[in-house]
């Protein structure tokens, strides 16, 4: 069976991410702000928000704005107002780093599931 001239051929890349930033320049970024994100703990867990696995996603435009959708450990944590400002001063102080955007969500809701061994291991769990 071959595919005529006139069909539309599907693209294999679609969904596959380009971007203008030269990877290794890409690739440092990206291990500079996790880094970043790993001076920011919860004052409440001795473990830092990387390893604690609030972050759930990290997004870094051709422009270099970074874009960050977190949560916390519950919505009722008492440092909900501020800690959205910590990481965006760690990521805003990496190099190259033009912006960051901070977006909080509670869906899906953070569960201790998402700790690294690392995470588990400070807080006395594992």
């Amino acid at each position: 069976m071959s595919v005529s001239e006139n069909e539309q051929k599907p693209d294999v890349r679609e969904g596959i991410v380009q971007s203008s930033i030269p990877q290794e320049e890409l690739a440092r970024l990206s291990d500079d702000i996790v880094a970043a994100l790993k001076t920011v703990y919860d004052p409440e867990i001795p473990a830092d928000i990387f390893e604690l696995g609030l972050i759930y996603k990290i997004d870094i435009e051709d422009d270099r704005m970074v874009k960050i959708v977190m949560t916390l450990t519950a919505p009722g944590c008492p440092v909900a107002g501020e800690m959205p400002s910590w990481v965006q001063n760690a990521v805003g102080a990496v190099e190259g780093v033009s912006g960051v955007d901070v977006e909080l969500t509670f869906d899906p809701p953070w569960t201790p599931d998402r700790m690294s061994e690392e995470a588990q291991v400070a807080v006395g769990w594992y």
